[in-house]
């Protein structure tokens, strides 16, 4: 299990530049693939961090999608500074 986040992105950084043409979805031309500036963002994630959290597998299938965890997490901090006052 990867816990670094910049693992991940050159993870599958890495896992996709491997890919050939032939394993390329119609809908994505080459061209388009090619046009890409590799590590365009990546000194951005390292100073600045992002806003991506992975989360394990179990949880997922609780929260399948950002919305749900967004309400989770919004309910968890409604109810913990509540019990504070």
């Amino acid at each position: 299990m990867l816990h670094d986040i910049h693992e991940y992105i050159a993870a599958e950084s890495a896992r996709l530049m491997s890919s050939n043409e032939k394993d390329l979805r119609p809908e994505y031309p080459p061209e388009l693939i090619r046009s890409g500036t590799r590590g365009k963002y990546a000194q951005r994630y390292r100073d600045e961090g992002t806003n991506v959290a992975l989360i394990d597998q179990y949880l997922h299938k609780l929260f399948p999608d950002s919305d749900a965890v967004d309400r989770a997490l919004r309910d968890y901090v409604d109810k913990r500074e509540g019990s504070a006052t």
